[in-house]
């Protein structure tokens, strides 16, 4: 065996192990659910080829149009509400803006330590009809008879969970951004403010420049991350009332293993994949266009 071929078989030696973990646990369920997606099934017997007939019941269902919705407003709330945000704390804890950066890092972060099914209950306490902020109402307005009604209403439900899940994720972005923006040069910020440059200034011409790597990275959790949003709704809510608060993982989880409709739900899996990866190109394709800009 010559140095070439030793040195291309330890380098299969090396990464056959990882590259048959990735298609045991990712490639192969996609692909069976991709083909699964085209079948009736409950899970008994053999699957009964329906074509796109799953598909097509998906799209003119209003329960799975909702969640749709519902999940698209997730992602705007995690892009354009957690991102900014996080991008601004991390920024004012790193120029120590503020007094006692250190407690206010700690319980910011804080949120995102807790079980999301412990978030979800203590949640629950605050915006139920007899909770926290009900009786807080009352107290302020004097009305005795005031119950809060926002779940009840079909556009609304899903706005007490966006600012759940802008409290509980904000943090993680915040520590991912003061740790890249640590490694920026500090002899580099200095020269910049003895020249006479503002914050701003710093921020948009030396910061910034530098953090769009970082941006696009967390802009990328931030979505597939909405779109498999699961745990914390299905504690908080369950999709109700009236599907007024599902999401389609939600959507999917039911009908997989509450109706045993495994084809339909295979459909559903598929959807969201195509609408991850669809969104993450869209997003990638824009990042470069700015990191271009700033080379």
């Amino acid at each position: 065996m010559t140095f070439k071929q030793q040195k291309m078989a330890s380098y299969w030696v090396l990464v056959a192990p990882g590259l048959i973990l990735f298609a045991a646990i990712i490639v192969f369920p996609v692909l069976f659910s991709f083909s699964l997606s085209f079948t009736k099934w409950n899970g008994y017997g053999i699957p009964a080829f329906s074509g796109l007939e799953n598909y097509r019941t998906i799209f003119v269902d209003p329960v799975f149009l909702h969640g749709l919705r519902n999940n698209l407003l997730i992602v705007v709330i995690s892009v354009f509400g957690q991102i900014p945000l996080g991008f601004l704390l991390a920024f004012m804890l790193h120029r120590k803006m503020v007094k006692g950066t250190q407690f206010f890092q700690t319980m910011i972060f804080l949120p995102i330590t807790i079980s999301p099914v412990v978030v979800a209950l203590l949640w629950n306490q605050i915006f139920s009809s007899s909770g926290l902020l009900t009786a807080l109402v009352r107290n302020i307005t004097g009305n005795t008879q005031y119950v809060m009604k926002i779940f009840e209403n079909r556009s609304l439900a899903i706005v007490p969970i966006l600012f759940v899940l802008l409290w509980m994720y904000t943090g993680t972005y915040m520590i991912i951004y003061l740790a890249n923006l640590q490694k920026i040069s500090p002899s580099i910020l200095e020269a910049a403010q003895i020249d006479g440059a503002s914050e701003g200034q710093m921020f948009s011409r030396i910061i910034l420049p530098s953090m769009v790597g970082a941006i696009a990275t967390t802009a990328i959790f931030a979505i597939s991350g909405s779109l498999k949003a699961f745990d914390l709704i299905f504690a908080m809510t369950g999709g109700g009332p009236a599907h007024f608060t599902e999401v389609i993982a939600l959507y999917m989880y039911t009908n997989t293993f509450k109706y045993y409709k495994y084809g339909f739900g295979s459909a559903v899996s598929i959807i969201i994949v195509l609408l991850s990866v669809g969104l993450i190109l869209v997003l990638q394709a824009v990042s470069n266009r700015i990191e271009q800009k700033y080379e």
